[in-house]
């Protein structure tokens, strides 16, 4: 693979099982839709994108604040440690957040962009009123953010019809607030397609280390593994693993089938969960690290007295990360380990295009649908209806204990 990239896991699975996985892949994937993030130009017009949005960069925002969650918003989370602005995200209406925002915020130097394919999205719809005043543009192409949006007269650029945590990364829901955070899309697009180039081929075992880990996933998974628990070393990688969580956890996750994605920074994780990973049950999660060998910013540290001799920062934190890889080993606990060589547009792309195929050919493995979430609508849709209904805390409670009642009557008292 991209020397960018390393993959280290263990128990390794040889080239001759994965061959066997191979064939499995190859029978399921006809079965569901085909890897349309793997076609990195089709769903983009670099050309209409560049008409809108250069005219805002003749006079770049200091704050990009983008409205949206989910896969709306999960990949530039990912691409955020490169934005030349100050990139904030608003994925809900917490109210501490949005105080703040708006506190030290203000519209002069600010732009706001609002992301709902459908524009129903609660988390979204909730906010954009209390940004009117800021400079806007819009992502998104029906639904009431829409009209909201066209009735404003506010500049809107479309959204594609596709599984959204896929298709960020190619369409316009990361491309636009990462072009007006001034990232260089044109490299990210060619390492993106560069990256899938090697993960399409199944023969090559060897280069494709997106098509390992799966395997390594499904293998675990078999043995009953139900976590895939992602330890950030780096903040920069901190997107890019909720990135890892939400495709793992909501593409797997159907037909009573799938494996949850969880993550905690490292190495605060050291202290909270690894006592239980290492010395607690057995067979329930796969950890994760993920660490990288250079980063733009790093610090010297020389501490003679804790015994640290011309080292620096990021020295002290893979040290770390490779200790915890090994005391897990010990405890024949199996584990894999990313590394990234450093944090750059190249190294992002190349990040983003190992998550989204791993998690492909896992969903294929287990034979679900990787591209949809059937489930998802249902809390959505009790919330907004609550909501219509001025539905009082007392009653929403009495609407969950009949509801727990009835669904869990053989085993409450």
């Amino acid at each position: 693979m991209h020397p960018l990239l390393e993959l280290e896991y263990y128990p390794i699975i040889y080239t001759s099982q994965i061959s066997e996985f191979v064939e499995k892949i190859n029978t399921n994937k006809t079965h569901w839709g085909n890897p349309f993030f793997m076609d990195v130009y089709s769903h983009v017009n670099l050309d209409e994108l560049r008409k809108i949005c250069n005219p805002i960069l003749e006079y770049p925002p200091e704050n990009l604040i983008v409205l949206g969650t989910g896969g709306s918003i999960q990949t530039m989370m990912a691409l955020e440690g490169l934005a030349k602005c100050s990139f904030i995200p608003v994925t809900s209406s917490r109210p501490r957040e949005l105080s703040t925002i708006l506190q030290l915020c203000d519209p002069e130097g600010s732009l706001v962009i609002p992301i709902s394919r459908g524009g129903k999205t609660l988390d979204v719809n909730s906010t954009i009123e209390l940004f009117s005043s800021y400079p806007m543009l819009g992502l998104s192409s029906q639904g009431p953010m829409f009209d909201y949006l066209t009735k404003k007269k506010i500049p809107i650029l479309p959204v594609p019809d596709l599984s959204g945590r896929f298709a960020a990364s190619i369409s316009n829901v990361a491309l636009v607030p990462a072009y007006i955070a001034e990232i260089d899309i044109d490299e990210f697009l060619r390492e993106l397609d560069k990256s899938y180039g090697v993960y399409k081929n199944l023969e090559n075992v060897n280069e494709n280390i997106a098509l390992q880990f799966a395997a390594h996933l499904y293998v675990q998974y078999q043995n009953g593994v139900r976590n895939c628990f992602i330890m950030p070393y780096s903040s920069y990688l901190d997107g890019a693993a909720g990135l890892f969580v939400q495709e793992i956890s909501e593409s797997s996750g159907k037909e009573q089938k799938g494996m949850m994605g969880t993550k905690q920074e490292a190495p605060l994780c050291q202290h909270s969960v690894l006592e239980l990973l290492l010395g607690g049950s057995k067979g329930h999660t796969l950890p994760f690290l993920w660490k990288t060998l250079s980063e733009p910013e790093n610090i010297d540290i020389h501490s003679p007295l804790f015994g640290l001799n011309k080292q620096t920062a990021l020295d002290v934190i893979n040290h770390q990360a490779d200790a915890t890889f090994q005391a897990l080993l010990a405890q024949q606990v199996p584990s894999a380990m990313l590394s990234l060589e450093n944090f750059s547009v190249s190294s992002v792309a190349h990040l983003i295009a190992f998550i989204q195929s791993t998690i492909y050919y896992f969903c294929l493995l287990l034979d679900v649908n990787w591209e949809d979430n059937p489930l998802v609508n249902t809390g959505k849709q009790i919330c907004n209806t609550a909501i219509q209904s001025s539905l009082s805390q007392k009653q929403r409670k009495n609407q969950r204990k009949d509801t727990a009642a009835k669904q869990f009557s053989d085993t409450m008292t």
